[in-house]
């Protein structure tokens, strides 16, 4: 089932006996636990009709043994598992999966990895529960998240400011809402989210950032390429070489998918790039800029950044040092 469907019964007051939550991003698992710890019973009924286990903590007895106690002066109990994936006798809950209390909702938050659903016990659960597969989203998919997230709460967003959330948190969705959520503070009624906000409220620099690093090489704006790399170098934690070196690899797959379909419409072009049709003249100046052969460079270039900056290779290697050479090796192909 769907996140949003799933929430949708959730605030409409619909709960189901077992609930699997699984899969690499952690943001949707959460705010699904969340929910139904925080309203699925009010708050005078949780301490004796709500238990939160830990699965390093637990194993599947103590686990049906909570499921099958009848609740008290309250219409259900409610059992979360928080971290399932570490719980050595999950498998074991089968039994119960097939067969649950109608009076209990049953949490298993499985993070960081999915359950293998072609396994007997992965089959059976699928069958049992309600199933929520939380896959990351990928790169091109966080800026529309982002304002569909805000309209879900009757906010709009530019598509400058939203991109510029992606360019600067990436696909950490966590991050990005504990953002929006300072950004709503200073928002007056009825104002729109701009990229001047998120610059200001974030702490990004409005010079200075991933998103100007990206417009300046669309141009090839050496000077400006410079000192922005020399401004994450004086201010890393804001700029970490990791984040840097993420988005470069997402701005060049762009910009290779606006070169070999240069002759796309920009409602194409924005499909296939996965960006707001907004910036899609940005990419074809770009892909203008750059020849196949650059790209090519630019990619090999990044792989080995990307592991020098991890101390692979070139152990002495400093941040500065090593997005130079980067720069120069882009440029001298």
């Amino acid at each position: 089932m769907k996140y949003e469907k799933i929430m949708q019964d959730l605030k409409a007051g619909i709960y189901h006996p077992v609930y699997l939550l699984h899969g690499a991003e952690s943001f949707f698992i959460d705010s699904v636990t969340g929910y139904i710890e925080n309203n699925a019973l009010i708050e005078g009924e949780r301490s004796f009709n709500q238990e939160i286990l830990y699965g390093k903590e637990t194993d599947f007895k103590t686990v049906v043994d909570n499921a099958r106690q009848f609740p008290m002066m309250a219409e259900r109990r409610v059992v979360i598992v928080r971290e399932a994936q570490a719980m050595r006798t999950l498998k074991s809950l089968q039994s119960y999966i097939e067969k649950p209390s109608p009076q209990t909702v049953l949490v298993l938050a499985h993070k960081n990895k999915p359950l293998d659903k072609r396994t007997k016990f992965g089959k059976s659960v699928s069958k049992s529960a309600v199933i929520l597969d939380s896959k990351k989203l990928y790169d091109n998919q966080v800026p529309a998240w982002i304002s569909t997230y805000l309209r879900s709460q009757k906010l709009n967003i530019d598509p400058q400011a939203s991109q510029l959330l992606t360019e600067y948190l990436g696909q950490d969705l966590s991050k990005i809402v504990n953002e929006i959520d300072k950004i709503k503070i200073n928002l007056k009624v009825g104002e729109k989210i701009t990229a001047k906000l998120v610059q200001d409220v974030v702490g990004i620099s409005r010079e200075y950032n991933v998103f100007e690093l990206n417009k300046a090489l669309s141009i090839w704006d050496y000077p400006k390429i410079m000192r922005i790399i020399y401004y994450f170098e004086e201010n890393p934690k804001a700029n970490p070489l990791v984040m840097v070196i993420s988005n470069l690899f997402g701005y060049f797959t762009k910009v290779a998918i606006t070169q070999q379909n240069i002759k796309a419409s920009d409602a194409e072009l924005a499909k296939k790039t996965g960006v707001n049709p907004f910036f899609v003249k940005d990419y074809r100046v770009a892909a203008r800029t750059f020849s196949t052969t650059q790209i090519k460079q630019a990619f090999l270039s990044l792989h080995r950044a990307d592991r020098h900056s991890k101390g692979l290779g070139m152990k002495s290697a400093t941040p500065l040092g090593i997005m130079q050479q980067l720069i120069f090796e882009i440029q001298s192909v």
